[in-house]
């Protein structure tokens, strides 16, 4: 097989400024379409941020006036899916000729989700994969998605899917993606403790694919003056390190980890690679035991409103259809 270059995006969000997040996000397209990649994934909340430091006003049993306020700011920096938002970084990735992967904060109604949203080179918004389980104080501000979006998609470069942040240590959810047949795990976060390398390392290594890693890389000085987060107010304080990384399917590190600034880390790759891998370990395949064990997935779509429309007698046709409608 032909190398593949493939790139992560360390950058941070200009908090509540989607206009503006995306104006840099479009610079940092255009340096990563000059270095040829052709898979490009950005950090988690990158489109509609994450409001690392605040805590919205809530304690056990109460809730603020100045929480609610920081929620409706953040509701308003963040996206409808598909929307305007989403045709312009589609345009990105057309001017990329790249597929491009992206956490956004996505608005649908009153709640909001963390959102990893998928490109395809002519631009198409292939899909979109919502975080199963926000960790910890997330939980205040975002929905939990359900069994809907956990896409994997077949491309020319291979079989890429996200699994955002704390969701990379749900052994359920790695073993679903494990048998779609994912060979581009792409892994969108915030945390950038030491042991996240840990961890990228051993999915690389027990699903025998490449993960590529995007953490965002902010300071103070990327949020609003009107922001009380518990870090302080001096400018230059880094509320979020970076510690983006890619690596290969036998767990060795191909690029980064990088700290302290923004970058773009790029890795050329033999997508045969993960092949070569799973020759002693496939843990969807011949090493699953399912004479033991059986993991089961459920990918409907979970409403929480269902509308039914009731024919009366005599108004549709066979079976309730409408009028001049084929029965089944």
């Amino acid at each position: 097989m032909a190398q593949r270059r493939i790139a992560v995006i360390q950058a941070g969000t200009s908090l509540f400024d989607t206009p503006r997040t995306l104006e840099r996000m479009e610079a940092h397209c255009q340096a990563a379409a000059a270095e040829g990649v052709e898979l490009a994934v950005f950090p988690e909340a990158y489109v509609g941020g994450y409001p690392k430091g605040l805590d919205f006003g809530a304690r056990i049993g109460s809730r603020t006036a100045q929480g609610r306020d920081d929620f409706l700011r953040y509701w308003q920096a963040a996206i409808e899916v598909p929307g305007p938002e989403t045709a312009r970084i589609g345009s990105f990735a057309a001017k990329m000729k790249a597929h491009l992967v992206t956490g956004v904060i996505e608005r649908d109604g009153g709640t909001l989700y963390c959102t990893a949203l998928f490109f395809g080179p002519d631009g198409a918004l292939l899909g979109k994969h919502r975080k199963l389980m926000p960790t910890a104080s997330e939980r205040l501000v975002w929905g939990q998605g359900d069994g809907s979006t956990i896409p994997v998609f077949d491309t020319h470069i291979g079989r890429i899917g996200a699994a955002i942040c704390w969701e990379n240590y749900m052994p359920n959810l790695r073993q679903a993606m494990y048998g779609k047949g994912i060979s581009l795990w792409c892994a969108p976060t915030v945390d950038e403790r030491d042991i996240w390398q840990a961890s990228m390392r051993h999915i690389a290594y027990e699903g025998r694919c490449f993960v590529l890693s995007a953490c965002q890389y902010m300071t103070r000085a990327d949020a609003p003056d009107a922001y009380d987060c518990v870090q302080g107010n001096d400018p230059s304080t880094v509320l979020i390190r970076g510690g983006s990384v890619i690596v290969g399917p036998l767990g060795d590190v191909l690029a980064g980890p990088v700290h302290d600034r923004e970058a773009v880390l790029t890795a050329d790759i033999d997508p045969a690679d993960t092949i070569r891998g799973k020759y002693d370990l496939d843990v969807a395949g011949h090493y699953a035991r399912p004479d033991i064990f059986r993991l089961s997935v459920n990918e409907t779509a979970r409403a929480p409103v269902s509308y039914q429309v009731e024919v009366a007698d005599g108004e549709g046709g066979e079976d309730g259809e409408e009028p001049g409608e084929a029965a089944p």
